[in-house]
């Protein structure tokens, strides 16, 4: 059960979701039409689906309670772009000046990646994730009511482009539990 379950969450992974009206969605909008970027938005009808399964056991309900409280996924990604460290930068300033607060970065290897959230009244409503090196580019835009560390057990989970990223978030965690 686990296996399909995850098998169809990957699968689905390429569904129309509803458009935000925010900053990311124009950064997004930016690059729509661009055949070297990939686009992925997933909206909360495809994981309101995943709420009718019943769970193998706690990780799987975990994964699936993380789920079931996500209202939408995208995600737009390129392996090989000119400018991706200016991309990157631009990205960052544009989503910080708009409410978005910092919540990791991380430098590896020539790749930086910053994790921001949009949260109101201790509820995080918003996980923003963007990478750049060299040639790479990605945004990520998890929405809905987030629970960091079900949303990194969920990262772990599925075998999506750019979701291993996520998995930042449980390394920090588990550095301030120490």
């Amino acid at each position: 059960m686990k296996k399909i379950v995850f098998v169809l969450i990957t699968v689905c992974m390429g569904f129309t979701a509803d458009a935000q009206n925010d900053v990311v969605t124009k950064l997004f909008n930016d690059y729509y039409d661009n055949p070297d970027f990939t686009k992925v938005s997933v909206s909360s009808k495809m994981f309101e689906l995943f709420t009718n399964i019943e769970p193998g056991d706690e990780n799987e309900k975990d994964i699936l309670d993380a789920i079931s409280k996500l209202k939408g996924l995208k995600v737009v990604a390129a392996d090989s772009v000119k400018d991706a460290k200016k991309l990157y930068t631009n990205a960052v300033k544009k989503i910080s000046a708009n409410g978005y607060d910092e919540l990791m970065e991380v430098k590896d290897a020539g790749e930086d990646m910053k994790f921001m959230i949009k949260e109101t009244n201790g509820i995080i409503s918003e996980l923003v994730m963007v990478v750049g090196g060299n040639k790479a580019f990605f945004i990520l835009s998890l929405y809905g009511d987030i629970d960091l560390k079900k949303i990194s057990k969920l990262s772990k989970s599925m075998n999506i482009k750019g979701m291993d990223y996520l998995k930042q978030l449980d390394k920090s965690e588990n550095k301030e539990g120490q």
